[in-house]
C-alpha cells in the first residue's frame, strides 16, 4: 500500500484544526455544549449526588406537595406524597440520558454498518439494504414505539433503549450510504482499490474518517429525537412507567395524570411538573444548537462561506 494514498485517505490535523476553530467561533454552540455537558454530568452521577432514590418518600405530613423551600432542604419542593421533586428530577435525567445516549449509539452503529455496505458494494445488497431501511422510516417512529410498548408492558428503561435503537437506525443508515457512495468514486478510494487494498481496509481507512463528521451529526440529532419521543409516547401513558424508573417524560405525564393546577383531584402544585419540564426543554433546544453547531463546523462549504 503506498504511503501516499493513506496520507490522502484520512482528514488531516490541519482539517480538524479547522473544525475545533469553526466551533471556537461560535459562542452559541459552545454555551449550549457546556450546559448539555453539565446535565449530562449530573445525571451521571445521579446516585452520588441523590444516593436516597428516587422513590424516597418524607413520612411527615407537612412535606406533602410542599412548595420548594430552602429550610427543609427540598430546593424544588416535593409531591402529594413526600417525595423530592428535585431527587426525582436528577434520576429521570439519569434514565432519560442513559436511553437516550445508548440508543442512540446502538443506532448508529447499525446504521453507519447498513449505509457503510450499502454505499460501498451498491447494487442488489444497496437495493435490500435502503429497502428495508424505508420500510422502518414509513411507518412514523412514535407509532412504531407505542405498538411496541403495548406489546412490552410494563416497559423497562433498557427494553425502551433497544426499540428506540432498533426504530432509528434507518435514519443514520440513509445518510451514511448517501456519503460513502459520494467517497467511493473518489481517486483516493480507487487508488487503493487498484494497489490491492481489502474491501474492510477502504472501508475503515479510507472511508469511514471522511464520514466522521456525517455520523457525529446524526448520532447528535439521534440522541434529541429519542429523548422528545420517549417523553412524548410516555405523556400519552405509553413506555416506562415512573413507578419502575422515573424519567424526564413519565414525570411530566405522572403530574399530568393526576390533574395540574385548578383541575388536580390530588391538589399537586406547579412546581411538581415545572423542574422535569423545563430541564427537558433546556435539554432539548441545547442538543439542537449543538447538533446545528457541528454540523456547521463539520461542513467544509460552511468553512468557505465563514
Amino acid at each position: 500500500m503506498s504511503a501516499v494514498t493513506d496520507l490522502a485517505a484520512v482528514p488531516s490535523r490541519g482539517y480538524w484544526r479547522q473544525v475545533a476553530h469553526r466551533i471556537a467561533r461560535q459562542p452559541v454552540t459552545l454555551a449550549a455544549l457546556a450546559v448539555v455537558g453539565a446535565l449530562f454530568v449530573a445525571g451521571a452521577f445521579a446516585h452520588e449526588l441523590a444516593p436516597q432514590g428516587w422513590n424516597d418518600i418524607n413520612l411527615a405530613p407537612r412535606w406533602n406537595n410542599h412548595p420548594p423551600t430552602i429550610a427543609g432542604g427540598h430546593v424544588f419542593g416535593t409531591d402529594n406524597i413526600g417525595r423530592d421533586v428535585l431527587v426525582r428530577t436528577l434520576w429521570g435525567l439519569h434514565f432519560t440520558e442513559q436511553t437516550a445516549l445508548v440508543g442512540a449509539l446502538i443506532a448508529t452503529v447499525l446504521g453507519v454498518a447498513a449505509g457503510g455496505l450499502a454505499g460501498l458494494y451498491g447494487g442488489r445488497l444497496d437495493t435490500l439494504l435502503m429497502r428495508f431501511a424505508d420500510l422502518v422510516t414509513g411507518v412514523p417512529v412514535i407509532v412504531l414505539m407505542i405498538a411496541a410498548f403495548v406489546y412490552l408492558q410494563p416497559v423497562s428503561v433498557w427494553e425502551a433503549t433497544f426499540v428506540f435503537a432498533f426504530s432509528m437506525w434507518a435514519f443514520v443508515a440513509r445518510v451514511v450510504r448517501a456519503r460513502i457512495a459520494s467517497l467511493a468514486v473518489e481517486q483516493f478510494v480507487q487508488a487503493a482499490q487498484s494497489l490491492g487494498a481489502s474491501d474492510r481496509r477502504v472501508f475503515f481507512r479510507h472511508l469511514l474518517p471522511n464520514a466522521a463528521g456525517t455520523v457525529v451529526v446524526a448520532a447528535t440529532s439521534l440522541v434529541g429525537q429519542i429523548i422528545l419521543i420517549e417523553a412524548s409516547t410516555e405523556f400519552f401513558g405509553f413506555g416506562v412507567a415512573s413507578l419502575i424508573r422515573p424519567t424526564l417524560g413519565n414525570l411530566i405525564a405522572e403530574a399530568a395524570s393526576s390533574g395540574i393546577g385548578s383541575y388536580s383531584f390530588l391538589n399537586l402544585g406547579w412546581w411538581v411538573w415545572t423542574a422535569p419540564a423545563a430541564l427537558l426543554v433546556i435539554l432539548l433546544v441545547c442538543i439542537n444548537l449543538v447538533g446545528d453547531g457541528l454540523d456547521l463546523a463539520l461542513n467544509p462549504r460552511a468553512g468557505r462561506s465563514s
